[in-house]
């Protein structure tokens, strides 16, 4: 029997699916997500917490939605569930760290997610620019010029 995230996972990237399927299955997700995220950020220092199944019944969507909400907030959390092999009885938390969460967000290009107003109440404007900047720039190589006229002074004498 395959468990909670191996079933959410089988369906959300899910090669036997087409292509607007796969579009309705993510765009409907996406709206949910956005909506458990609107309400954890309007108190982002309590913290949730709950079976899988007490945190679906309490945000009002089924234990397979659930788990994908768990496996997408898990790296910004400040104590990471057991989403490997957890059930709808694991007790989970929601407790996250706010500017990694931010950045987590800013990485996965989901401006829906790090452009909602809860935001703005939590860090100011000026704040999120360095968080999103420096999420940007963790993502960039950076070489330095000297070296690479160096390389191209190299490569053009062979």
């Amino acid at each position: 029997m395959s468990t909670l995230l191996e079933q959410w996972r089988d369906t959300a990237y899910s090669k036997e699916m087409d292509k607007a399927s796969l579009q309705k299955f993510w765009g409907t997700y996406f709206q949910t997500e956005k909506e458990i995220y609107e309400k954890l950020l309007e108190n982002p220092d309590e913290e949730v917490k709950g079976t899988v199944k007490e945190l679906a019944e309490k945000y009002g969507i089924n234990v397979f939605t659930m788990t994908g909400f768990l496996d997408g907030i898990n790296d910004s959390l400040k104590v990471a569930n057991p989403i490997e092999t957890m059930d709808e009885d694991t007790e989970v938390s929601l407790a996250f760290d706010k500017e990694l969460l931010y950045k987590n967000m800013v990485d996965a290009k989901a401006d829906w997610l790090y452009e909602l107003p809860q935001w703005d109440k939590i860090f100011t404007e000026e704040k999120k620019k360095v968080l999103y900047k420096e999420q940007k720039n963790a993502r960039t190589i950076h070489v330095e010029k000297e070296s690479l006229s160096k390389r191209s002074m190299s490569v053009r004498k062979r």
